[in-house]
């Protein structure tokens, strides 16, 4: 990890580091705080990602958001739904503790959309850095109202939009034509290794599926508009 965030410092370039599943994540957690102290002194470079289907999410960016203000750090996040539902409930039921993820999709957005806004009033100020991490258009539309009540300029780098290659490209193709930051990001690795992980992902964004749709829509008719072009 400390190699890691060296290479990304010499090079320019932000780390994402991701989260896991909640009985590994506070080791991550404090191993990341520990990268971002380090290396966050002027700008944001280290990024430590929260999975809003967890109940204590908030409690967490806003405890991560406090020890920056008070060791003079930048804290930056991504801000995801979370992909580990099944796994945390059924860990949950075996061992006998309380399931630690919200339970019902809507919770799980009003988490994910009060956290979003929470990270966003303070990123106004570029004391922190935010990267939203979503395929899921109304996720999208509800931060661009935000920006605009807070009065964040789309050029603003304090807030960034990131999702998968193939995935939601129709969504990352308009926020980036209109000016604002983004991201598209690849999984790298044998198929084996990587399906796994676009299941995941597929399964935190149920909406993909809609998505998934629509674009297929608007691939074909940009087919057709093209086949029909008149020389």
């Amino acid at each position: 990890m400390e190699q890691l965030s060296q290479r990304a410092v010499s090079r320019g370039v932000r780390v994402m580091y991701d989260a896991e599943q909640s009985y590994f994540q506070p080791a991550i957690r404090w191993l990341v705080l520990q990268q971002m102290q380090k290396y966050n002194t002027s700008k944001p470079v280290i990024y430590s990602t929260y999975q809003c289907y967890l109940k204590d999410a908030g409690k967490m960016v806003a405890e991560d958001m406090t020890l920056a203000q008070e060791q003079g750090f930048q804290f930056a996040a991504k801000l995801v739904r979370g992909a580990y539902m099944d796994q945390e409930r059924e860990r949950a039921a075996a061992i006998g503790y309380p399931d630690p993820i919200f339970p019902t999709y809507k919770d799980t957005e009003t988490s994910y959309h009060a956290t979003l806004e929470y990270v966003m009033r303070v990123a106004k100020t570029r004391q922190c850095s935010l990267v939203v991490a979503s395929h899921n258009e109304q996720t999208v539309n509800f931060v661009l109202s935000c920006m605009s009540k807070l009065g964040i300029e789309r050029e603003n780098p304090a807030v960034c939009f990131a999702q998968l290659l193939g995935m939601s490209d129709h969504v990352s193709y308009l926020l980036g034509k209109h000016g604002y930051f983004v991201y598209k990001y690849m999984p790298y690795g044998p198929v084996f290794d990587v399906l796994p992980y676009l299941g995941r992902r597929a399964v935190e964004n149920s909406s993909v599926s809609k998505g998934s749709e629509k674009e297929q829509k608007l691939m074909l008719a940009e087919i057709k508009r093209r086949l029909l072009r008149k020389p």
